[in-house]
């Protein structure tokens, strides 16, 4: 069977390149080797009965925030879509972070929608004003930081990124690239007397793939705080899985063929050009390009003959890094959390963290392959924005661990048996460790308990084979492996060695996140090319 392109994977940037391709006038095909759609997001009943959870992913604000969602929004929400936010469930707060101190301190900070009331309640007045100022510099460098994050990073598009950034003055440019060379810890050591802005915003570093002293965490950090005040936290209703049931419904509307149960077992290669895709069902072949979104070992360790990889791209391909393993949780309560400050109750999204300095520690003994004495803590409440998760009265917690070794050698805190790896033992064990950190700030949360599902590391690369060493960014987002250097260096546009083949997904630019951005600009790049060929034909 041929189509103009073949997708291999049906994560957020499979779908929409899919999407876009066949709205454009082209024929795909899309192939999936699980039985069902979106990779990482999904939603179901994962505890006991009449409780939704979302399976891993939850939260959209980078996708609402990005061109994949101007270009396929209207679309999707004819399809069935609709998002739920701070604005439809009434509560001022969008997130915040809670933990102690070595002192036994506890402290709660929030995140309003409003910027200017977020800042009314650090402690120091200098901070309100410097907490405006790094909005305000924000928005003067976000056309060249989102061009760089929204653009192919080849070498010309960077040269016109460089000469776009010019524009600011050479003074704000030079910031610029220091703050780039800077972590988020560097950033909120350096501009605030206080702890509120470390303690809000460095876990969110995690999102990004970084942790607080990576380098780039000064760039990213700033980038959060200003999304979480202009989106909020967008999640859908009903379940992430009615997300994947609007593009479904989307792409077959627009003809896209859709092969579940469809493992890609090669791509093969013909005088230089990546052609086909074989699985065991068949061989697809793809007149066009293919758009494969997989990991760096699968592409070039198993989809790719070696002979049609240059030495070089090999070398590189094995030099590729993972990022930390991930686990999920998720709750059935018999009623909502009794946080010990009551505004988290209303809190979508808590971070269980003092900020730079609980975050970086547990970042630090994950590295070294322990298991985090005290983890920071993802801590969602969906049911504050969509009561449906839950039945009346009840509700659901989403927990993320983002800071864990896939094969742990050891436990921080010294009490937990590691030496059969993440069985269903250590699994259990980890899961109460969690659970009653939480408890600190809400007391009585045990008690509270109807049903646990947990997702250790090792179940979440068996889930998703992308998710190399349980890592769900695709491969470390530290500055050596991101923007020009994302797959590997010195790719280009295409990224890929191999014409006709685009690599697409967490492990490309513009790297992790539910942004669909490498779909969204790979999918661009072949309908411009496909207009001139077009054009051309037309001429001649």
């Amino acid at each position: 069977m041929e189509s103009d392109y073949v997708v291999i994977g049906s994560g957020i940037n499979s779908l929409v390149a899919a999407a876009e391709l066949a709205r454009s006038g082209a024929t795909v095909t899309l192939l999936e080797e699980k039985d069902r759609l979106g990779g990482f997001i999904d939603s179901g009943k994962l505890t006991v009965p009449g409780f939704i959870h979302d399976t891993f992913s939850s939260w959209h604000p980078l996708f609402m925030a990005g061109a994949a969602y101007a270009e396929l929004g209207p679309e999707l929400h004819r399809h069935g879509l609709r998002y739920l936010n701070t604005d439809d469930a009434g509560t001022p707060w969008v997130c915040g972070s809670v933990g102690s101190d070595t002192k036994g301190k506890t402290s709660v900070v929030l995140a309003l929608r409003d910027p200017v009331e977020t800042a009314q309640a650090f402690e120091h007045a200098a901070d309100r004003e410097a907490y405006a100022v790094m909005l305000q510099e924000f928005g003067a460098q976000a056309p060249v930081i989102f061009g760089f994050m929204g653009s192919e990073m080849d070498l010309p598009n960077a040269a016109k990124l460089g000469f776009k950034a010019l524009r600011m003055g050479l003074t704000k440019v030079q910031a610029l690239v220091r703050q780039g060379m800077m972590s988020g810890r560097n950033l909120t050591r350096s501009r605030f007397v206080g702890t509120e802005v470390d303690q809000l915003w460095a876990p969110w570093l995690l999102h990004a793939g970084l942790g607080p002293d990576q380098v780039s965490g000064a760039v990213m950090l700033p980038v959060m705080a200003a999304s979480m005040h202009q989106f909020g936290l967008p999640i859908v209703k009903g379940g992430a899985s009615g997300f994947i049931a609007a593009f479904e419904s989307l792409l077959r509307e627009n003809g896209v063929r859709i092969h579940t149960g469809a493992k890609a077992d090669s791509i093969l290669v013909r005088d230089g050009r990546a052609a086909a895709v074989k699985t065991a069902s068949g061989t697809f072949e793809a007149s066009h390009g293919i758009l494969a979104s997989v990991s760096v070992p699968q592409l070039y360790n198993e989809l790719l003959d070696a002979a049609a990889v240059p030495p070089r791209s090999r070398d590189q391909a094995r030099e590729y890094q993972p990022g930390r393993a991930a686990m999920q949780i998720h709750v059935a309560l018999d009623a909502p959390v009794p946080w010990i400050d009551e505004r988290l109750a209303q809190t979508p999204l808590i971070h269980l963290s003092t900020g730079s300095n609980s975050t970086a520690i547990a970042c630090a003994q994950a590295e070294a392959g322990l298991l985090p004495a005290n983890p920071t803590i993802v801590i969602g409440q969906q049911c504050v924005l969509d009561p449906s998760r839950a039945p009346a009265g009840k509700a659901t917690l989403w927990l993320q661990l983002q800071e864990l070794p896939f094969e742990p050698v050891g436990d921080a805190a010294g009490a937990l048996d590691i030496s059969d790896g993440w069985d269903e033992k250590l699994v259990t064990a980890f899961t109460q460790r969690v659970l009653g950190q939480i408890e600190q700030y809400a007391p009585g949360l045990g008690q509270l308990v109807l049903g646990i599902k947990a997702i250790s590391p090792r179940e979440l690369s068996q889930s998703n084979r992308n998710a190399v060493g349980g890592d769900p960014y695709g491969g470390s987002a530290e500055l050596y492996q991101n923007l020009l250097w994302r797959p590997l260096p010195q790719l280009g546009k295409g990224r890929s060695p191999i014409k006709g083949l685009w690599h697409i997904g967490a492990a490309t630019h513009p790297g992790p996140g539910l942004g669909g951005g490498s779909g969204h600009l790979a999918a661009q790049q072949l309908i411009r090319r496909s207009k001139k060929r077009r054009h051309q034909k037309s001429s001649t």
